[in-house]
């Protein structure tokens, strides 16, 4: 088909246009199966991240525009829920590079996660347990950004391997680090460099 309109000719091929058609169908269908199977944990990361439910939504949008845009670059040399959760990480990064809240990052504690350790009929060990989740969330917040980062993906069970490709370190050095983290909690939680604020 031919169209021309004030010296300016345009050829249109069907066939061309059908197979970008399935090319974006294709890339669609993926898209929903990713979000469909990944928005649990890319939402876990942002909540973490943000320091409020309307930010971490931003932030869940703006890693699922991330992963549309970068969905044809994704080679499969680490998993996909690698790939996702490393473009979560560099998002809320950014995010919080971008609106200087460095000093300022806190870590949330969604109560949905905390569930389950509330459930006592014991009203004293409830109040315990709000105490040293307090506690813990305090000294996590302690934290620099790169062990709040690792110490956030060992609580959603990510792998160490996953971890060094997510962060872009060693696997060892992973464990090194985790190690180092976990001492210092300790040390935070038995009062050793804790205040409380």
């Amino acid at each position: 088909m031919v169209s021309s309109k004030k010296n300016v000719t345009f050829v249109y091929n069907d066939d061309l246009i059908a197979g970008t058609d399935q090319k974006m169908k294709a890339k669609e269908e993926q898209f929903r199966e990713i979000v469909a199977a990944h928005q649990g944990r890319v939402w876990n990361v942002c909540r973490q991240y943000a320091r409020s439910i309307d930010d971490a939504r931003d932030l869940q949008q703006e890693v699922m525009i991330n992963v549309w845009r970068n969905l044809e670059s994704f080679r499969g040399e680490a998993l996909l829920s690698t790939w996702i959760y490393r473009i979560a990480v560099n998002t809320c990064l950014s995010y919080i590079l971008k609106e200087n809240r460095r000093s300022a990052f806190t870590l949330s504690m969604d109560a949905n996660s905390i569930a389950t350790l509330m459930q006592s009929d014991d009203a004293q060990e409830k109040i315990e347990t709000e105490r040293k989740l307090d506690l813990l969330h305090n000294a996590i917040n302690r934290l620099t950004v790169i062990d709040k980062l690792l110490i956030s993906l060992a609580i959603e069970k990510v792998t160490t391997r996953e971890m060094a490709e997510i962060i872009g370190i060693t696997e060892p050095n992973v464990r090194t680090k985790l190690h180092r983290i976990r001492e210092e909690l300790r040390i935070m939680m038995k009062g050793g460099n804790y205040e409380s604020e």
